[in-house]
Formats: C-alpha cells, sequence, structure tokens
C-alpha cells in the first residue's frame, strides 16, 4: 500500500471510530505500532485534528470532513453484498434507509463501477424473522438509541412465563435467531432474550443512565465476547 493510500486510510479508520487504540489500527493497516505512532505525528502535524496518545487510543476531532469518497470496483461491490446478506434480517424502517444509502452511493460512482456493482451476481433467499420479530427488534433498536426501559412477556426455553422489565443494551444475530443482550432489573443482572419469544413489548418514557457494570462493554464481558467485539466499540 502506497504512503499516501495508508494515511488517507487511517485518517478514515480514526474517523470512524469513538477511539481506536494504536493495535487496533495496526491490526488493520498491517503495519508495525510504530508505524502507527509516526504514521499519526505526521498526520497531526499536517493539521488533522487527531486528538489522543499512544497507550490511550486516538480519536477524531470535531470539525474534521473529507471530500466525498470514490468507491473501487470491488469495493461498491462488497457494500452490494453487505446489504443484501444483511437486509432480510433488518426491521424494515432499516432496510429501508440502507436500500437509499446504497443508492445514494451508487448514484456518484462512475458508470462502470456503478454496473459491476449492480450487476454483482449474489443473492440471498428473502426469509427472514417473522413480522412480529422484526417489529421488536426496530423498537429495540430505537429504545437502545434512546436509552428507554423496555417491559415485555418473556417464555424461556420450558414455555414458562414472566414478566421483564430491562435495560436494552444491543441486538444480536446469531444466523438463525435475534437475540436482546440487556440488563434485568427483576434478576439484577444480564440476561439474553431471544426475540421471537418476547409478547407485548413496549417501550418505556424513562430513560437510565450508564453506570459502571451495566453497559454493553459489560454485557460482552460477562458474555464472553472475544476481544475485537470489545475493541469495536471504541478500542
Amino acid at each position: 500500500m502506497r504512503r499516501a493510500d495508508r494515511l488517507f486510510r487511517l485518517t478514515q479508520l480514526i474517523r470512524g471510530r469513538r477511539r481506536s487504540t494504536a493495535a487496533w489500527l495496526s491490526d488493520r493497516l498491517e503495519v508495525s505500532l510504530r508505524t502507527v505512532y509516526r504514521d499519526v505525528a505526521d498526520l497531526q502535524a499536517q493539521g488533522v485534528p487527531i486528538e489522543g496518545e499512544a497507550g490511550v487510543g486516538y480519536r477524531m476531532g470535531a470539525g474534521f470532513d473529507l471530500p466525498p469518497l470514490m468507491f473501487s470496483a470491488d469495493e461498491a461491490c462488497a457494500l452490494v453484498a453487505a446489504l443484501r446478506l444483511s437486509q432480510p434480517q433488518m426491521d424494515p424502517a432499516l432496510a429501508a434507509q440502507g436500500e437509499l444509502a446504497l443508492g445514494r452511493i451508487l448514484s456518484v460512482l462512475p458508470s462502470g463501477v456503478r454496473a459491476q456493482a449492480e450487476g454483482l451476481a449474489l443473492w440471498v433467499p428473502a426469509d427472514g424473522p417473522d413480522a412480529a420479530t422484526l417489529q421488536h427488534l426496530g423498537l429495540l433498536r430505537q429504545a437502545i438509541a434512546g436509552r428507554q426501559r423496555v417491559q415485555f412477556r418473556y417464555r424461556d426455553a420450558g414455555a414458562q412465563p414472566s414478566q421483564r422489565s430491562v435495560r436494552p443494551l444491543g441486538c444480536f444475530f446469531w444466523g438463525q435467531v435475534w437475540t436482546l443482550g440487556a440488563w434485568c432489573e427483576l434478576r439484577q443482572d444480564f440476561r439474553s432474550f431471544r426475540l421471537d419469544r418476547i409478547d407485548a413489548l413496549s417501550v418505556q418514557d424513562s430513560r437510565f443512565r450508564h453506570e459502571p457494570g451495566r453497559g454493553l462493554a459489560d454485557y460482552l464481558r460477562h458474555a464472553g465476547a472475544p476481544a475485537h467485539a470489545l475493541t469495536s466499540r471504541g478500542g
């Protein structure tokens, strides 16, 4: 990779995350830690507002922007493939926004690149979660973004019902089912709930604040998530 291309990609990686460690950047760019430190220092010297330091992590300061991006044919095909793979599993609102975003990206590409991406010979069955699960997914997505508690009836693997009030932290797709990772106020502990076993889901007006030991990163550690799942939240 040319150095100019590496610096551009480094800027994009830092820009796209709340915080990125040098180790994470080194892995993504396939360069040494020393190279990452040197490249960050060079970008800072050129006026790119990268904040942070070695051993802590980096983030992009406010007010920084780049001109519109161009994608290679392979990159455009990857975007089309990603949307086709994920769209059947999304709630309808998010799937529609994904289609709009992809259309906006493709519209500014050169005609040859656009034709190659749109003609990608990769199709995915339209089968996805049932309508109730997709509706739950949309409501939970909004509740997670707004840090709003949710209440629902839940049936466990033995079909035993219970009423739950939880702090929703994240939704996870396992190839067959969606689950909700949450802090359960009934059990006072982390719990995972299958969305297809949830009934009468309602988003509450009451909001919850971040508390140490009860957030998404804590849930992932509790669930034994691999290290890359933790660092993807901000390094």
